[in-house]
């Protein structure tokens, strides 16, 4: 279980199932874009939609199987999301 949340002295030592925090699971693959070769991203290294969409399903029923509320937003959709960002940390996760 990745501690990454704040304790109560601000201390990344929590993980979501201590704070029973609900999730917003919401694929992006403009994450993994490449600019090694100039200064338009590449998304070739990317996962297509056949692979990314089960691995994304897998995890939020991994998460729902543990007790946390999860809501996904719309594979492969443009969306705008409400987000604030608390602190200077972004965690990337390989798979």
């Amino acid at each position: 279980h990745l501690r990454i949340l704040p304790d109560e002295v601000g201390k990344m030592n929590l993980s979501l199932l201590d704070l029973k925090q609900d999730v917003l699971l919401v694929s992006q693959f403009t994450l993994y874009g490449d600019t090694v070769k100039g200064n338009r991203p590449s998304f070739i290294e990317s996962a297509g939609s056949d692979e990314a969409r089960p691995l994304l399903e897998m995890l939020a029923d991994e998460l729902r199987v543990h007790g946390l509320a999860v809501q996904t937003g719309a594979f492969g959709e443009h969306m705008e999301i409400g987000l604030i960002n608390d602190g200077p940390v972004t965690v990337i996760i390989e798979t």
